[in-house]
Formats: C-alpha cells, sequence, structure tokens
C-alpha cells in the first residue's frame, strides 16, 4: 500500500483520472507500438558502417533513460526514441552520398542537437515553430516520409536503379523482396485493424521466415550480455563536423528534429486531453528539455538524434495520463537490451516494410495544404518532392522555402512572408550561389 501510495502522489494518478493498473498496461502498449526502432535503427545506421548490435545495444539505452527521464520529469506519457528520418538522411545521404565518415555525420546531427537545445533553453522553440507557415511544416513532414519510404522500397529490392530510366521494378520472383513485401502488407493490415505491434509482428514473421529462405540469414541467439560498447561510444568526431560545407546539413538536422519533436509533442498531449486552444500543456518546459537534452546526449553515443514518438499515442489511447507509462515504457527498453543478437539476425527487408509505413503516416499530413492558394500548394509540394528526388532531405527544405518567397513575391502578397522564413531563403540561395 505504500508503494500504491508514493506512485499515486509522485505521477498524481488519482487527479489525472487514473490508475497503476491503467498505466502499466498503457505503457506496455506504447512499448510494443515502438520496439521495431531498435531493429530497424541498427539496420539503418549499420549501413553507414556502424555496428548493429553495439547500435541495437545504444539505441535500447537512450530510449530507456530518455523516456523515463520525461516519466519523471514531465509526468507525460510520452516515450522518446531515435528518430526515423533523421537516421535515414544521416546514412543515405550523408554517409552513402556524400562520403562522410559516420563518425562527421553523426557529429552533425549532434551540433543540430546542441542547436535545438539551445533554442529551448532561450524559450525561442516554439516562436521559431509558429514562425514557419503551414505549408513548409507539412512539405518537410510529408517529404521525410516520401524519402523514408523510397528508402524502404531500396532495402526490400522492390526498387532498383536503372541507368535508363533512373529507377525501376526490382525482381518480383527475389524470395527477399516477396517477403519485404509480405512484411509491409502484414504491417498495414494490422495498423488498419487497430493491433498495435503490427511492425513488430511483421519483422518477426519476416525474419523467421527468412531463416528458412534466405541462407545469408543465421540464428545468432536470443539473449546474451550487451557487447562491449567501444566501437561506436566515444568515436562521434564532433570537430569535425565543424566544417563549413556541413553548415546546411546542421541546420537541417536542427529543423527536421524541431519540427518532428514539438509537433509530436502537441499532437500527443492534445489526445490526451493535456493542450489548451494555443498547444501549451502542463510541464511543457521540462518536456522541451527533456527532449533536447536527449537528443544530444543520443548523437553523442552514436544512436542519432531522439525524438518524441507519436506511437506514444497508442498508450494514451488505452488510458495512458501519467509519466508512470513513460517509465514502464523505458524499463521495457532496458530490459531489450540483453536480447542484442537479435539485431544481428534480422535483414534489411525485413524492417523495410516498417519504414514505408511511417511514409505513409507522415505522408498524410499532406491533406492540410491549401491546395487551392498555389502559393501554399507549391512549396509544400516542392519540399516534399524534392526530397525522394534529390535523396536529400536538406534540398527539399532549401527548395520549398526558397519557392515560398517567389511564390509570394511573385503574386504581391510577400507581406505574408516573415523574417524567419526570409532569413532561412537568403542562407540556403547563398549556399546555392557559393557552395553548390
Amino acid at each position: 500500500m505504500e508503494n500504491q501510495s508514493f506512485l499515486q502522489q509522485f505521477f498524481k494518478l488519482k487527479e489525472k483520472g487514473t490508475s497503476s493498473k491503467t498505466e502499466i498496461i498503457a505503457g506496455i502498449t506504447t512499448f510494443f507500438t515502438m520496439v521495431y526502432i531498435v531493429f530497424v535503427n541498427p539496420s539503418v545506421l549499420g549501413d553507414a558502417g556502424m555496428d548493429k548490435q553495439v547500435v541495437f545495444v545504444t539505441t535500447c539505452l537512450i530510449a530507456g533513460f530518455g523516456t523515463i527521464a520525461m516519466g519523471l520529469f514531465s509526468n507525460l506519457p510520452i516515450a522518446l526514441a531515435p528518430a526515423m528520418g533523421l537516421n535515414a538522411f544521416f546514412a543515405y545521404v550523408v554517409v552513402g552520398k556524400l562520403g562522410y565518415s559516420w563518425q562527421v555525420g553523426m557529429g552533425t546531427i549532434f551540433w543540430g542537437s546542441v542547436g535545438l537545445l539551445l533554442l529551448t533553453i532561450f524559450q525561442i522553440r516554439y516562436w521559431l515553430m509558429a514562425s514557419i507557415p503551414l505549408s513548409l511544416r507539412v512539405g518537410i513532414g510529408a517529404g521525410i516520409g516520401f524519402f523514408i519510404a523510397l528508402i524502404g522500397f531500396k532495402n526490400m529490392g522492390l526498387v532498383v536503379a536503372n541507368p535508363a530510366t533512373l529507377v525501376a521494378l526490382g525482381d518480383l520472383h527475389s524470395p527477399q523482396v516477396l517477403l519485404g513485401i509480405l512484411g509491409f502488407f502484414i504491417i498495414v493490415v494490422l495498423a488498419a485493424r487497430n493491433i498495435y505491434s503490427g511492425v513488430l509482428i511483421s519483422i518477426a514473421t519476416v525474419t523467421a521466415l527468412a531463416l528458412y529462405f534466405d541462407e545469408s540469414v543465421m540464428f545468432h541467439g536470443v539473449v546474451s550480455m550487451p557487447p562491449a560498447l567501444t566501437q561506436v561510444v566515444g568515436q562521434v568526431d564532433i570537430a569535425g563536423a565543424l566544417d563549413t560545407a556541413l553548415i546546411g546539413i546542421i541546420f537541417s538536422f536542427l529543423l527536421v528534429n524541431l519540427f518532428d519533436s514539438s509537433g509530436t509533442l502537441l499532437g500527443v498531449t492534445d489526445k490526451a486531453g493535456f493542450s489548451d486552444e494555443k498547444g501549451r500543456f502542463p510541464k511543457m518546459k521540462q518536456a522541451l528539455y527533456v527532449d533536447s537534452a536527449s537528443a544530444v546526449v543520443g548523437s553523442y553515443i552514436g544512436t542519432s538524434a531522439i525524438s518524441t514518438y507519436i506511437e506514444s499515442g497508442a498508450g494514451v489511447s488505452v488510458g495512458g495520463r501519467t509519466g508512470m507509462t513513460a517509465v514502464v515504457v523505458g524499463l521495457l527498453f532496458l530490459l531489450t537490451i540483453f536480447f542484442s543478437p537479435l539485431a544481428g539476425m534480422v535483414p534489411a527487408y525485413a524492417t523495410a516494410g516498417a519504414l514505408v509505413y511511417v511514409g505513409i503516416l507522415m505522408a498524410s499530413s499532406l491533406i492540410k495544404v491549401q491546395w487551392d492558394d498555389l502559393t501554399e500548394a507549391t512549396p509544400a509540394f516542392i519540399t516534399a518532392a524534392m526530397m525522394p528526388f534529390t535523396y536529400s532531405i536538406t534540398e527539399g527544405i532549401a527548395f520549398g522555402f526558397i519557392s515560398y518567397c517567389v511564390m509570394k513575391l511573385g503574386t504581391g502578397r510577400w507581406h505574408e512572408v516573415n523574417a524567419p522564413v526570409w532569413v532561412v531563403s537568403l542562407l540556403f540561395l547563398i549556399k546555392f550561389i557559393w557552395v553548390g
């Protein structure tokens, strides 16, 4: 009873209209909706040359401690984990396309996260977010969705390179392609039926089938002590990332994390009934500090910046109302550390469906665009389309901001463009002129 009383008092369970049992169930629900990240993140970062088993452990660590901190300091049922989109941009563009080492690439995420923390400390984070037009915010989110989906299709082998047509359909007779497609449809069908653990079920099913159909996939055991983390932790090149050629990338990481984490916080707190008409919610400052500080720590230990997860809404939907939900999620992530052998067994095509599914969720925000107003529709479309077509989140953001200014200026509506948008557009224009 004393323990029950402590939980009641610390998390204010009665005041929030919930109970410890409800909070535990909510925590388990949220965990199973987002635990896929411990398999997807190592798969993505592994393509950048990082040790998958180590990334599996560090992903669990930062998700665990970051989410517990969110629960304890903000008393909100919100979970944190490495951000989808940021990790893909890092692995396939900064490292894969531009040729930087993963150590330097992770350093750019670190500085972008430091920038987000400074914006939070000086209390200009929400002012900046409110200054960015809705069409650009939506375009950025949707563009990242398309970019992630393209990577998912590539990882399952459904889309391949073609010198004549740029891209083409892959080999539909390949077991890997068929298993990747199967994994995707398992996810979306289960999601449509409101089965929260669909992504995890898909990854487990495809990996099990891969053990039979794919000779390159081998069983390495289930439980073990965590591997040494020295191959990743402490290897991030923070100084090397302070290169003038990387300023645009650092700025892009900052913007993406700003919109992603802030937007998710607003969405989940609104769904839980915590926020007012202006988007403010209890202990908002503490939540922002935990969110941005965790992003810095996550990138420093080599897991990419972490962000609030929209999957937190799953726990809210079954009654989660306090930080106790988040603490349960965090503890489950820490327990998952001892299952690192599973990470090395999961093939890329087993997690590809999850990437496409996340793309669908992110692209759905395009419904908010005023399509009958070309000064709003054009920058939203340009932002979203240029990310996958240029294989770069940075270029998509740049063309989106510049096109917004051009459209407003060309139609005599220049007064609708605020100072931050003019400044960002000018900076990107200078980058294109002097850097390319």
